[in-house]
C-alpha cells in the first residue's frame, strides 16, 4: 500500500491502479485499497463514460451511421476511444484498420482489453495520445478515409470538438474524407419549470433569505436524473441558434439574436439550449426536451420569471468562440399579430419535423437492434 501511495500519478494513474489491483487480488477485502482504487478511477475516468455506454439509442444511431458510411478497405480514425465501442463498430462495418486515440492511459488500457476480448486486436490499434499529437506515417500509416468522433458536450462545443476536428480533417484525413457526425445544430426554446428554479435558485431556506447567494448561478447544468425530476414544460418551439459542419469545421466566433416564441400562456423560467447532431443522412441524436439518454441539458435561468401569453416572445442573444457558449436574455415582448402568425407557423413546422424525425428514429432503432 505504501508503494501505491508514493507512486507518482504522472502516468495518469496507470501504475498505481496496477499496484492496487494486485493488493486486492491478495486481499479482496482490503479497505484502504478499495477506497484508493475507487478514488483513483473517479479522478482519471469521467463518470459520464458509463451511462454513455448504456445509452442504447445513442449506440444504435452510431452503429447505423457507421454501417452506412464505412466501406470495406477504409482506414478509420476514431477520436476519443473510450471503451472502444465505436472503433469496434467500424471494424464490424468492414474497415481495413481502425486507429483509435485515447490520451488517458487507464482508459486506453481498458479499451485495449475490451478490443482483445472481442477478438479485434489485429484490426484496431489504440494510440495512447491526444489526436493533435498523432503523426501520419508514425502513428498511422496513411490518412483516414473516415473520421469518427463523439466529443461533444450538452451544447456541442465544450469538449473542443471544432478545434479537434479542424485538425483531424486537415492533417489526419484524406481530402473529401467522410465524417461521423456530419453536422450539428444548436437550438433554444422557452421553458417553464418551478422545480428547476427551486432546485437551482431557492430564495429561502429554513426561513432565511438566501437569494444573495443563489444569484451566483445563472446557468443550470441539468443531469439526466435532475431533468426527469424538473418537469420542464416547453412554452414554444425551438429556434436554431448555430449550425456546425463537422466535416469542414469553422473556428470563427459567431453571434446571433433570436426571438423565441410562446405558443401558450405560462411562466418563462429559463431558456433551454439543446442540440440535434446528424451522424449520417437521416440518422441523428439529440438532447432536446423530448429525448431520453445519457446527455444532460443546459438551461439559462432568467433573473426574474416572466409571465407570457400566446404570441409573446423573448429575445435572446447567443454567442460562441468555437469552444464556449454564452446566452443573454432580453425582456418579454407583448404579442402582436405577426408574432401570433409566426408562432402558429413555427408550431406546425416543428410538429411536422418531429413526426419525420420520429419515423427516422424508429428505423434507426430497428436497424441497430443488434448493438450491445
Amino acid at each position: 500500500m505504501e508503494s501505491a501511495k508514493s507512486t507518482p500519478l504522472t502516468d495518469g494513474g496507470l501504475r498505481t491502479s496496477q499496484i492496487l489491483t494486485e493488493v486486492l487480488e491478495l486481499d479482496p477485502q482490503h479497505h484502504e485499497a478499495q477506497i484508493l482504487k475507487e478514488r483513483l478511477h473517479q479522478m482519471f475516468v469521467p463518470r459520464w463514460h458509463f451511462p454513455m455506454m448504456a445509452d442504447k439509442a445513442r449506440n444504435r444511431a452510431y452503429a447505423k451511421a457507421i454501417a452506412a458510411k464505412v466501406q470495406p478497405g477504409d482506414i478509420v480514425l476514431d477520436i476519443g476511444c473510450g471503451a472502444g465501442l465505436t472503433a469496434m463498430m467500424a471494424a464490424r462495418a468492414g474497415a481495413k484498420h481502425v486507429y483509435t486515440c485515447e490520451q488517458q492511459p487507464l482508459i486506453a488500457e481498458a479499451a485495449k482489453q475490451v478490443i482483445a476480448d472481442n477478438a479485434l486486436s489485429d484490426r484496431i490499434t489504440v494510440i495512447p495520445k491526444w489526436s493533435h499529437e498523432i503523426v501520419v506515417g508514425e502513428d498511422m500509416p496513411e490518412p483516414a478515409d473516415v473520421v469518427i468522433s463523439e466529443i461533444v458536450d450538452t451544447v456541442l462545443l465544450g469538449e473542443g470538438a471544432l478545434a479537434t476536428l479542424t485538425h483531424a480533417m486537415g492533417a489526419l484525413a484524406k481530402p473529401g474524407a467522410r465524417a461521423i457526425p456530419e453536422r450539428g445544430t444548436l437550438m433554444a426554446q422557452l421553458v417553464e419549470s418551478e422545480n428547476l428554479v427551486q432546485q437551482w435558485q431557492p430564495q429561502e431556506a429554513e426561513g432565511f433569505d438566501i437569494s444573495a447567494f443563489t444569484r451566483l448561478v445563472d446557468v443550470a447544468q441539468i443531469t439526466p436524473n435532475d431533468f426527469a425530476a424538473s418537469g420542464l414544460r416547453p412554452l414554444g418551439p425551438t429556434a436554431d441558434l448555430f449550425h456546425f459542419d463537422f466535416a469542414r469545421p469553422n473556428l470563427n466566433p459567431a453571434r446571433v439574436t433570436e426571438d423565441l416564441i410562446c405558443v401558450g400562456a405560462g411562466t418563462v423560467h429559463a431558456v433551454l439550449v439543446c442540440f440535434d447532431m446528424e451522424l449520417a443522412p437521416g440518422i441523428s441524436v439529440t438532447n432536446d426536451i423530448s429525448s431520453d439518454g445519457h446527455w444532460g441539458r443546459t438551461a439559462y435561468l432568467l433573473d426574474t420569471p416572466k409571465q407570457a401569453q400566446a404570441g409573446d416572445y423573448l429575445r435572446v442573444t447567443a454567442q460562441h468562440d468555437s469552444s464556449q457558449l454564452s446566452l443573454s436574455v432580453h425582456d418579454v415582448s407583448a404579442n402582436s399579430e405577426d408574432a401570433h402568425r409566426t408562432a402558429a407557423w413555427m408550431s406546425r413546422a416543428k410538429m411536422a419535423s418531429a413526426m419525420v424525425r420520429g419515423r427516422g428514429d424508429a428505423v434507426a432503432r430497428s436497424a441497430g437492434s443488434n448493438v450491445a
